[in-house]
């Protein structure tokens, strides 16, 4: 008779080591970091400006550096503001695709149009690949 309790308790314990071993595919993605992307995005999206400067004064040169390239960062700059006040305010609920991943383009398959998960990083390094592309002109 001790047998039959034995086997039962066993049997949920090793249901319940089975279950705690599987890790979704969006367990990166919750609340906590979609609101700190939303804080990311309002405290630290003006560095899109001088990314965008720099970005186009690499491909396109100077002057358009200094014209297209302010115009182009100062949009991506209020992209980033609106997206942080709609994260910031939205990160309790899933409202991306029913997830709490960022509502905007990526910017892998839209090379110049879309837009990183963080705003850019200025001048310090940092351990992540999202931060800082090297341009590999010489």
């Amino acid at each position: 008779m001790k047998i039959l309790p034995s086997i039962a308790v066993f049997s949920l314990l090793s249901v319940a080591v089975l279950a705690d071993v599987q890790d979704p595919p969006m367990n990166d993605y919750g609340p906590t970091r979609k609101l700190g992307r939303g804080i990311a995005n309002l405290a630290f999206g003006i560095t899109e400006i001088y990314n965008s400067v720099d970005e186009i004064n690499n491909r396109e040169g100077n002057a358009a550096a200094w014209s297209y390239g302010h115009v182009k960062g100062v949009g991506r700059f209020l992209a980033r503001l609106g997206y942080g006040v709609y994260e910031v305010t939205t990160f309790p609920f899933p409202t991306s695709r029913d997830s709490y991943r960022p509502p905007y383009k990526s910017n892998i398959p839209w090379i110049h149009g879309g837009y990183d998960e963080f705003p850019p990083e200025l001048g310090f390094e940092s351990r992540y690949r999202y931060t800082r592309a090297y341009n590999t002109y010489f």
